[in-house]
């Protein structure tokens, strides 16, 4: 009877992988030979369920602090060509603007009125 018995515990803690056996009487018994009731297992599962999803949560917020890294370099990169081009355009328009005031401020200088004739 003692080799059926070696023989269920071997299967048994191969098929869990865990040092849990069965006592004399099919009971699963803890590593310190206490009996465990279906309530502590079941607590036992749900801690362990919660714990893989507390670091579920844990590698997405990682990866969601990831994505936020590359699209602030993102930004950063295109903000940087954008100012760049902005600064180039504001050049140029400055420059047309400034030909152009010129021209309305040699015109001013020269004393027209608001009708149009020259004072």
């Amino acid at each position: 009877m003692q080799n059926w018995d070696d023989v269920a515990e071997r299967r048994l803690t191969r098929e869990r992988g865990t040092t849990q056996q069965r006592g004399r009487h099919g009971r699963e018994r803890d590593d310190a030979g206490d009996r465990l009731t279906m309530r502590q297992r079941e607590r036992e599962r749900e801690r362990e369920r919660e714990r893989e999803r507390e670091r579920e949560r844990e590698r997405e917020r990682e990866r969601e602090r990831e994505r936020e890294r590359e699209r602030d370099d993102e930004d950063a990169a295109k903000k940087k060509d954008d100012v760049g081009e902005r600064e180039t355009t504001q050049k140029r328009e400055r420059d047309a603007a400034g030909e152009r005031g010129n021209t309305r401020e040699r015109e001013g200088r020269r004393g027209r009125g608001s009708d149009g004739e020259q004072e």
